[in-house]
């Protein structure tokens, strides 16, 4: 294979960009946390990060397809590997075959509840990149999408459903909307020009507000499945600086945010969850 093909392969799956898969791992990690009580094993935590990074570069895959004519008209996106014709669309539908084959892999070694929750994340992946065509806030759909995650893990420790599982799906979505819509700052214009629909068009100048109450519902959300679970006071003061950090950034929206910083404010988002991850684990101490 060519040195030109592994190099458009890497940039179709975005290997040197991580930010989607922390994003997507992160909520998996909290379900594991929380669901085995701070105790995650470790073989659960290596098979949800490989998986993570499987599936969101399965994902961006699945997008790419969907979008190529549109990531020309896009500064941003137009040289991605098929949208610049560097790649075709046989070889990208190879790589997400072999990406969600080794995806698939490891499910066999979890539970079979786990393995029946499975199809539902595929079929999420494969609808997001059509939402932005259909629905004003395709956000909540990514969120939708990559908060299964939450559900997969939780079961994978249980195997059940519990009550604190639905909040914290519930907390990833609205976490989601938030990031994914600062996130569209990016393209606001270029998004207007080509009639493709997003949260940062819908909102306007308003999305300072909605931004703040998609990250209050996270928080909330979030806290209510700690009490349920008998988390100590570690983790509420940290769930409480997390949302210092969340303030900043919503009075920051209030002004004008160049496309460059907004992609900065949203890799923020990284830290977040980390910091949050660690005020689990740290409130079952």
């Amino acid at each position: 294979m060519s040195e030109g093909l592994w190099s458009s392969l890497a940039s179709l799956i975005r290997l040197q960009n991580q930010s989607g898969t922390w994003l997507l791992m992160l909520p998996t990690l909290w379900a594991l946390i929380l669901a085995s009580q701070g105790k995650p094993p470790a073989s659960l935590l290596i098979i949800f990060a490989a998986g993570s990074f499987l599936m969101r570069s399965a994902g961006v895959v699945f997008n790419d397809v969907a979008d190529r004519a549109l990531d020309r008209q896009v500064a941003r996106t137009r040289s991605r590997p098929l949208a610049s014709g560097a790649l075709g669309v046989q070889a990208a539908l190879a790589t997400a075959g072999v990406l969600t084959a080794l995806a698939a892999a490891l499910l066999t070694l979890l539970n079979p509840l786990t393995l029946l929750l499975s199809p539902v994340a595929l079929a999420l992946a494969a609808l997001y990149p059509f939402s932005k065509r259909i629905i004003q806030l395709p956000q909540a759909v990514l969120g939708i999408a990559f908060g299964w995650g939450v559900v997969m893990a939780w079961a994978a420790v249980r195997n059940s459903l519990d009550t604190p599982v639905w909040l914290l799906y519930g907390s990833t979505i609205c976490w989601a909307i938030a990031y994914d819509t600062i996130y569209s700052l990016q393209d606001r214009e270029d998004d207007i020009r080509i009639g493709v629909k997003s949260a940062a068009i819908l909102f306007g100048a308003q999305t300072w507000l909605a931004v703040g109450i998609a990250l209050g519902g996270m928080l909330l959300l979030l806290g209510l499945a700690g009490w349920l679970l008998g988390l100590g006071t570690v983790f509420y003061g940290m769930l409480a600086a997390v949302g210092g950090f969340f303030s900043q950034q919503v009075r920051t929206l209030r002004g004008a945010v160049s496309p460059a910083f907004a992609l900065a404010m949203f890799k923020q988002h990284i830290w977040a969850g980390i910091a949050i991850l660690i005020g689990l684990w740290l409130g079952y101490l």
